[in-house]
């Protein structure tokens, strides 16, 4: 039975449902230290975890039966939990200190405790002095940042600024309650408002990238196998698959997370989603489109999200007026570590197929002002026109990618906007067949491969289909595939920006 969506450990259980035992990480997460911080993308497995370590201090020990921590842990000795979740606090219809009020009031007549004083800050005091009467509490907070993330747009900033202040004012309370907290542990997306919000708490420990604690949420390649072994030959034998095949599969589509460039993880909700489907598909993208991050990659022309190199000091991106546009599509999901060199210095990369495709055609989209679902179509109208080596077609279809683009918005940036386009053009293609794009010092050439034939394209804007043919020969582009069995064909294409379309394309064939 597989708990898809689910986030709690009590009806997992009693359910009969899945649980991948990860609770040896957190005995020693609980265990080694008192505050934490931990921030992953989200339907990651934060809210499950913190559900877990609820009911262990709440001494369920039922619910650990067969567990790894069922017979190393002390279920005589109980604490009082303090759990919120800002995601299912309703703050968007009442205002966000009023939604904490509601949480503060709701927790106290849970545990039969009346607060006294005004104001969220009182109130906040007064449970966790009530609750630790007679042992000290354990405080969950989860998704702490939603208040701001839902608001990062530049028309809502001055709300997410406002409720940057009443959480600052919130969580000011924990530092000063340190004799009444036994365990706390904060989790969200997030890092950027880590500083703003909890300045006041520098015993706030960050395991985001610690390599202790990388798989405390996630699957790992082991933990896929042990639970999921006989359901991957099962379907394989269903598909007519090969078993390592289907596995391959599996790991291009939904592997690759790392928060220690050692450990590389498997998304839990998608690949719930397809041992529940059995198919292949966008699961973790789809069930929340990263609107907000496509419009803003499109506004600062980045559309390059592999191979990024930055020091550590970029992942603590904490300014909500100033956005490191790398930080967030790495805190967010969209990209992962792929790897971490004796400088300290981080290599960025998609972190698999899901995230890869999914993005690209977004940013398509975006970028062409078209719907999501045409970016489809017109890359397989391309793949099909040069597998029949129908040039005039191919060379249609690029132009069609430029048509509904708002002819103001290209004349603004048109050699960006121009290099932005015939990128994501070809790297989409690249999911479909073999295609290579460099844009290396202002080049802009592409090699899609076919069974029968190689096309290099150079592209040029306001200047010559015999200019770009030109470059080929001057560069010796060709050279490198000159002892293929496989027709090599080169294609110069010159496009207007006036006319925002192809004014002229010549090819030629490399004998």
């Amino acid at each position: 039975k597989l708990p898809i969506g689910q986030q709690d450990f009590r009806k997992i259980r009693t359910s009969g449902a899945l649980y991948v035992d990860k609770t040896q990480a957190i005995h020693r997460l609980v265990t080694e230290g008192d505050y934490y911080f931990l921030s992953r993308p989200r339907r990651f497995g934060k809210s499950l975890t913190l559900s877990v370590i609820k009911e262990l201090f709440e001494g369920s020990r039922e619910l650990f039966e067969g567990l790894w921590v069922e017979e190393n842990w002390d279920w005589e000795r109980r604490y009082p939990v303090i759990h919120f979740s800002f995601s299912s606090m309703g703050y968007k219809e009442v205002g966000l200190e009023a939604a904490i009020e509601r949480a503060l009031d709701r927790k106290a007549a849970e545990m039969g405790l009346e607060l006294s004083g005004q104001g969220i800050s009182y109130r906040f005091q007064d449970l966790l002095k009530k609750a630790a009467r007679e042992m000290p509490v354990v405080l969950l907070i989860d998704e702490y940042d939603k208040p701001l993330i839902d608001y990062l747009d530049k028309d809502n900033l001055p709300t997410a600024l406002a409720h940057q202040k009443i959480l600052k004012s919130f969580y000011s309370i924990i530092k000063d309650n340190d004799a009444n907290i036994h365990f706390l542990l904060i989790t969200g997306v997030s890092k950027f408002s880590k500083v703003g919000v909890f300045s006041d708490l520098n015993n706030l420990r960050d395991i985001t990238l610690s390599p202790a604690f990388s798989t405390l949420a996630g699957i790992t390649q082991s933990e896929l196998e042990a639970y999921f072994g006989d359901e991957m030959d099962l379907i394989a034998a269903e598909k007519e698959m090969l078993p390592a095949t289907l596995r391959a599969d599996i790991q291009r589509w939904y592997n690759g997370y790392s928060f220690d460039a050692k450990n590389f993880l498997y998304n839990p909700f998608s690949l719930l989603n397809f041992f529940g489907d059995r198919q292949f598909n966008n699961y973790w993208f789809a069930s929340g489109t990263p609107t907000f991050l496509v419009k803003l990659l499109r506004e600062r022309n980045v559309v390059q999200l592999d191979n990024i190199r930055l020091d550590a000091v970029a992942f603590n991106s904490y300014n909500l007026e100033r956005l490191e546009t790398y930080a967030l599509l790495f805190q967010t999901g969209y990209l992962t570590i792929k790897s971490l060199d004796e400088f300290r210095i981080y290599t960025l990369g998609y972190p698999n197929l899901e995230v890869e495709e999914s993005m690209m055609r977004h940013l398509f989209s975006e970028f062409r002002h078209e719907e999501v679902g045409a970016s489809g179509p017109t890359v397989i109208d391309l793949r099909q026109a040069l597998y029949a080596n129908d040039l005039p077609t191919a060379i249609e279809v690029l132009d069609s990618v430029f048509q509904s683009i708002p002819h103001q918005l290209f004349l603004q940036k048109r050699e960006a906007y121009f290099h932005s386009l015939v990128y994501l053009t070809f790297r989409l293609l690249g999911i479909y067949t073999q295609s290579e794009v460099n844009t290396a010092r202002g080049r802009l050439d592409c090699v899609v491969q076919t069974p029968t034939h190689i096309y290099l394209f150079e592209f040029k804007l306001d200047q010559s289909a015999e200019a770009a043919l030109e470059q080929i020969h001057s560069r010796g582009y060709a050279d490198a595939y000159r002892q293929s069995s496989k027709e090599v064909v080169l294609v110069g294409v010159n496009f207007s920006s006036t006319h925002k379309a192809v004014e002229g394309w010549k090819a030629e064939q490399v004998e």
